[in-house]
């Protein structure tokens, strides 16, 4: 199975965009589409569907941030949850080692995707409070898929 492709929706009415167009990027993300797809708990689902714009650390500019998933959740109690999921591999949710004696390209594209990756998730989470949404980071953790 490829790492990336296009998802066709068995339920599309619950797709809140084109349901011809959904693409996931990794294993992980098809993996939640299924779930969003297939849940009688998720009412509405999107992929890459919000626009959050964050202030870039790196640049100092100004940039979109398009978080994975958007969902509208009908919880135990009968209310309804509006959330904003991002999918993320473990080992990018925390920040870089510390400073190594020699700082290799690896090492600098490790703390320039930490900087952005924690910048996008500072304006997401703002931006849902705001909108009366919360946003939550599922890792494989979450998702019960193996790493390796």
């Amino acid at each position: 199975m490829s790492y990336k492709g296009r998802y066709k929706p068995q339920n599309p009415k619950k797709y809140k965009g084109n349901p011809q167009n959904i693409i996931y990027r990794s294993l992980w993300e098809r993996k939640f589409m299924v779930y969003c797809d297939s849940s009688n708990a998720i009412i509405e689902w999107g992929s890459e569907e919000i626009i959050i714009p964050y202030l870039s650390p790196w640049d100092g500019r100004i940039h979109r941030y398009f978080p994975d998933f958007y969902i509208k959740v009908k919880q135990a109690d009968g209310g309804i949850k509006k959330m904003v999921i991002e999918v993320k591999p473990k080992v990018q949710c925390k920040p870089p080692k510390k400073t190594p004696k020699r700082k290799t390209k690896r090492w600098y594209g490790e703390v320039k995707t930490w900087s952005i990756n924690e910048a996008k998730w500072k304006y997401a989470t703002e931006w849902c409070e705001n909108n009366d949404m919360e946003f939550k980071i599922l890792t494989e953790d979450h998702l019960g898929i193996s790493y390796k």
